[in-house]
């Protein structure tokens, strides 16, 4: 068995659907509660505990109970040594007294936000979360912790191979914003996750702790998966049911607003979908345009093609050759803070593109686009400097246009990427 005391943690996240429960890591507003929570995290791993189950929760008490005694009865029925932690992000409506009065440990997060009451609780956890709304099966984890004891260092519930039961999810979540989040992140970041949601999962606490996670707000559960993947651990799922929650409120859960967050999330640690993708496209349909009608206008049918459509194309081609040095920084520099995994591959290109050959090509390209402009202006004048026709005129300063900006992209780009590897150097 892979597990150690302190080492696996399941969760069941208060706000899960909602907006306060998932897996989590990273520091807690206050000093003192961190440290708070440590000292719980050790006297309790002195004990031997090899799982917490770990529950976001805030003002949870009309159904806190019954998950804390679905839970202890699943750790007595598999005979784990564990705990329920209930990490409490601030409840007004006694949901405290409720999850001591059942024999749960209760850690205080006053930082707000679902990825906070995560980060702290699993700060003082050990190793499963799920929501703290009767919607979770903590009364069958044992696909969970039976995927710990294998190797995992990440175990992600699957609501849609266990069971959705009528009612547990609305339509727009079940039918198209789950799906869709999490085929986003299957092609961003090739991970094996059918549901990229589902607020029940387990893991390794050492490895999750590890990653260094910073959000505070529902798409910490997205950042959990997206940096297990990114550094490689060991990411598998199982299936759970998710049943109708026991609240008569409303769930914390705002659809657009946490939808959007998901998403910007998935395309801000992902600057290949999010720039460099679009870019290539841009440079590669503008690159063609401007080629086919640098020689004058092209019919196609019906449809005629002049120096406004070669206009446009160059725009393409501008803007393309602009966002792949911003996504080339971009990453680059998401790896020097840390937020993103180094990229050996990028480096090793970057290494064979020095300052001084970025400068090389760029200020040739530079020289290229102003002959450009010094060939049109002596056409210009062997026409008397006179009116001029711009159907037939145009070409030649579009053509250097694009040359002299892309030149000068090529040169800023060239220049930052040696400021951020100085230190390397």
């Amino acid at each position: 068995m892979r597990s150690t005391a302190v080492g696996n943690v399941l969760v069941s996240g208060a706000r899960g659907e909602h907006q306060a429960a998932a897996p989590a890591v990273a520091a807690i507003q206050a000093e003192a509660s961190a440290a708070e929570a440590r000292a719980a995290a050790e006297s309790t791993a002195a004990r031997g505990c090899e799982l917490t189950i770990l529950m976001p929760c805030l003002n949870e008490a009309e159904t806190l109970a019954i998950c804390i005694r679905k839970a202890r009865s699943s750790l007595s029925s598999l005979g784990v040594d564990g705990e329920v932690l209930i990490a409490d992000n601030g409840s007004d409506d006694g949901s405290q007294d409720i999850a001591r009065a059942e024999g749960a440990r209760v850690v205080p997060i006053p930082r707000r936000g679902y990825g906070a009451a995560l980060q702290g609780g699993i700060d003082a956890a050990r190793g499963l979360m799920a929501d703290a709304d009767d919607s979770y099966a903590l009364d069958d984890i044992g696909g969970f912790v039976q995927a710990l004891r294998g190797g995992a260092d990440l175990v992600m519930g699957n609501r849609f191979q266990g069971g959705i039961a009528p009612g547990a999810m609305p339509p727009l979540h079940r039918y198209l914003g789950n799906p869709v989040l999490s085929l986003v992140g299957r092609l961003f970041f090739k991970i094996p996750v059918g549901d990229f949601h589902c607020g029940m999962r387990a893991f390794r606490r050492d490895r999750i702790l590890a990653l260094g996670m910073r959000t505070d707000g529902m798409e910490f559960a997205s950042e959990m998966v997206v940096r297990a993947s990114l550094n490689k651990l060991a990411i598998t799922e199982v299936p759970t049911t998710l049943r109708p929650d026991g609240r008569s409120r409303a769930p914390h859960l705002r659809t657009w607003r946490d939808g959007w967050r998901h998403l910007r999330f998935l395309l801000a640690f992902s600057p290949r979908w999010l720039m460099l993708y679009p870019a290539l496209i841009l440079l590669i349909v503008g690159g063609i345009g401007l080629l086919w009608l640098s020689f004058g206008p092209r019919q196609v049918g019906a449809v005629a093609f002049s120096v406004q459509t070669m206009l446009a194309c160059a725009t393409a081609v501008i803007a393309g050759v602009q966002t792949i040095g911003l996504a080339i920084v971009s990453r680059s520099y998401a790896a020097h803070l840390g937020l993103l995994p180094a990229s050996e591959r990028l480096e090793n290109r970057l290494e064979r593109i020095t300052l001084e050959r970025g400068l090389v090509i760029g200020v040739v390209a530079v020289l290229l686009g102003i002959a450009a402009f010094v060939f049109a202006l002596v056409r210009w004048g062997s026409e008397g400097f006179g009116a001029l026709d711009p159907m037939t005129t145009m070409r030649v300063p579009i053509l250097g246009m694009v040359f002299i900006i892309g030149g000068l992209q090529l040169i800023m780009v060239s220049f930052t990427m040696s400021l951020s590897r100085i230190d390397t150097h």
